[in-house]
């Protein structure tokens, strides 16, 4: 990896003192923040490779950096570490894309293992997310989702235009509409299975046919969504795509 810093950032002066010569314990490089505006002003942002995040701070809360910096395009997997492990927030924190939510105390080699599992995932899992939809609506409010989480998106209001693009070698998760003019969903996953692609699809329809289903996802698609959907639900989706051993692992919702 080109980027192998861990930043700690707890209003804890102590937890910081610690967690740092945790992580440099195990050869890994540590940078301590005591607040989020602290870690957001500093020169370490751009090097992080993983954040251990507190909940609970003075000014901004750690639920809310993890948002700023899914609004600012940082995709840094996060750990977080709280003495108030309530429900809420550990949901909030994961639905956000949290790689994990520790509640403290934590053993060290708890935090040590949640801290690796987390750079690997990193390294391993791209993050760009492309969306092929006729609808603008739709394109629109499925990229801002997405975004939203952390992951990088493009969309194209036609499968030729995707097609042509240079995205598509990039792709981690394609989303794409079955009903479209021109070249329909699932001729585009024809044309990509033809030509070798093995990007893995997420198909969504306001005409969830039985027909459709069956063709989709016996041609290798992951997910078959009937529009609506909730942002839960295409973001549960979105990470399984993202951690399936390609056409291993296939779900279908309704």
């Amino acid at each position: 990896m080109a980027k192998n810093l861990i930043s700690v950032v707890d209003d804890d002066e102590s937890i910081r003192r610690t967690t740092k010569l945790l992580i440099e314990s195990f050869d890994l490089r540590a940078a301590v923040f005591e607040s989020a505006e602290s870690f957001l002003n500093s020169g370490e942002l751009k090097d992080t490779a993983c954040l251990v995040l507190d909940i609970q701070m003075p000014g901004m809360n750690g639920l809310e950096l993890q948002s700023r910096l899914a609004s600012l395009g940082f995709t840094i997997p996060i750990v977080f570490i709280t003495a108030y492990d309530d429900e809420e927030s550990r949901g909030r924190a994961m639905r956000a894309g949290a790689a994990a939510f520790l509640g403290k105390p934590f053993s060290d080699e708890q935090l040590l293992q949640t801290v690796r599992s987390a750079l690997e995932e990193e390294s391993t899992l791209p993050k760009l997310i492309l969306i092929v939809d006729d609808d603008e609506s739709i394109r629109r409010a499925t990229r801002l989702l997405i975004e939203s989480y952390g992951f990088r998106a493009e969309v194209f209001g036609s499968a030729e235009d995707f097609l042509k693009s240079d995205d598509m070698k990039r792709a981690s998760c394609l989303i794409i509409d079955v009903q479209m003019p021109g070249m329909d969903g699932l001729q585009l996953q024809s044309r990509l299975a033809a030509t070798g692609r093995s990007i893995p699809i997420i198909f969504i329809t306001a005409y969830d046919s039985e027909e459709y289903q069956r063709r989709a996802m016996r041609a290798g698609a992951v997910a078959f969504l009937g529009k609506p959907f909730s942002d839960e639900q295409l973001l549960q989706t979105i990470r399984s795509a993202l951690r399936i051993d390609r056409g291993n692992t296939k779900t279908t919702q309704r």
